[in-house]
């Protein structure tokens, strides 16, 4: 259970890599992602999706916004966390449309046990990116936290749903459905 857990709070800080250049706007380029990556059956081609898919979430238009992703990421590796919710404070502030800003910054409130205003920049991200997995998995680790199982199912359902291949997600379903049912996990 740690280890899925470790993984699943990998995937809500998001894949950091360097951006490509890519060609296009910026929602056909996902819209194309998404399509190719609940039609795959390669876990080595959704693998790549997924993280052209975190490059395109984490990389802006806005050279500040890049910067200030890049500091308040490298201070969340440090585990800077107040720290970094200055950055990630600032960055929504300045571009308030971006969501990967609200996601970083709801993730760092998750680190530092703050879920009301975790969920809170969870809902901002989904308006914003609905398909957004990397969220949708923050909500759900919030609510097994919270011990709401339903609505952890609910949340991680939705996270399979963006992204098939979402590592642990089917695992944590199955055993959110037993304690829902009673059963031992």
């Amino acid at each position: 259970m740690r280890l899925l857990r470790f993984a699943l709070v990998l995937l809500f800080f998001g894949f950091t890599a360097a951006a490509p250049a890519m060609a296009g706007p910026r929602e056909d380029q996902l819209d194309k992602m998404f399509g190719r990556l609940k039609d795959t059956q390669s876990e080595t081609e959704a693998s790549a999706l997924t993280q052209a898919i975190w490059i395109l979430w984490t990389t802006s238009d806005d050279s500040n916004v890049n910067d200030m992703m890049r500091r308040g990421i490298r201070l969340m590796g440090a585990q800077s966390y107040g720290d970094a919710l200055e950055i990630f404070d600032r960055m929504v502030k300045y571009a308030p449309e971006f969501a990967e800003g609200w996601n970083k910054r709801a993730t760092v409130h998750y680190m530092l046990g703050n879920f009301a205003e975790s969920v809170a920049d969870i809902q901002k991200t989904l308006a914003l990116e609905p398909r957004h997995f990397g969220a949708l998995s923050g909500l759900g680790m919030i609510n097994v936290e919270l011990e709401r199982q339903a609505e952890a199912l609910k949340a991680f359902e939705a996270a399979l749903k963006a992204n098939p291949y979402l590592p642990g997600a089917r695992q944590q379903i199955q055993e959110l459905k037993k304690k829902l049912q009673g059963a031992p996990t």
